[in-house]
Order: structure tokens, then sequence, then C-alpha cells
């Protein structure tokens, strides 16, 4: 389909057709994103943010769930202790680091599965990985994914 430019104020600019908008799921004030190759909607599927992190607190409680404290606190000591050799780090590692060695169950728990700020920005980065199977994780995966 071919889509004529028009003038608008001092710029050019195009009017797509309602039923394309509608296909494509967009609506006054969305935007579409210009690449070389052409004009797109925005990329669909995957998770928003608080979809993401609800899936992240679920790995967590699930973790929570089968390991003691202790093991979980000795998880994220291992990786981090292998991250920073393998020279990743960054500051929430250092404030997982700081958590797993003050052996304080409430911050552990807080942090691994509290809904505050903090809680959703160092689930971001969390250090416990490895401690579910992987076909366990695979399955949380595909309930997230519906």
């Amino acid at each position: 389909m071919k889509v004529p430019l028009r003038r608008i104020g001092n710029s050019l600019g195009i009017l797509l057709p309602k039923t394309t908008l509608e296909s494509w799921g967009l609506r006054e004030g969305d935007s579409l994103n210009l690449t070389e190759r052409g004009l797109h909607p925005p990329a669909r599927g995957g998770f928003t943010h608080q979809e993401l992190d609800e899936h992240r607190r679920a790995l967590s409680l699930a973790v929570v769930r089968r390991f003691t404290p202790r093991e979980i606190r000795a998880q994220i000591l291992a990786n981090l202790h292998r991250w920073k050799g393998q020279g990743v780090w960054g500051e929430a590692y250092r404030e997982w680091q700081e958590i797993a060695r003050a052996e304080d169950d409430g911050k552990l728990f807080a942090a691994m599965l509290g809904r505050d700020e903090n809680a959703i920005r160092l689930r971001q980065s969390a250090p416990f990985v490895g401690l579910l199977a992987k076909d366990e994780v695979r399955k949380l995966n595909e309930e997230a994914a519906g």
C-alpha cells in the first residue's frame, strides 16, 4: 500500500489507515518504530515490567519453599564469589552479599519476596539462581507465559 507524504506545519507526515492502526493495536499517543527497513508497530509479546517482576517473585517463592535460608545464603555467596572472579559485579551484588552475610532471615525474605521498589530492584539481579532444577524453572516459565 502506498501512503502519501503530506505537509503538516513545517514538516512532512503520513496518515495511516484506521484498519492498519487497529490491526497493529495502536491508538492516538502510541508510537511506531522507524528503521532503515521501514515503519513498524512496536514489538508485542513478552512481559510488562510488573508481570516480569511477578514472575521473578514466583521463582523466588519457589526457592524459599524448597530451601532453607542457610542453603539460599550459601548459593548466593557462591554465585557472587564466582561472578566477582569473572569480573561481573554491580551495586546490587554488593547488597545481596551484605544480606547473605547478615544471616537475618527477615532481610533475606524481604529482598526475595517483597513488593517494595528495593526488593523489585534486587530481584533483577537475583544471585540464588541454580537452586531450582531446570525442569522446574521451565515449568514456571511456561506458566508465566500462559
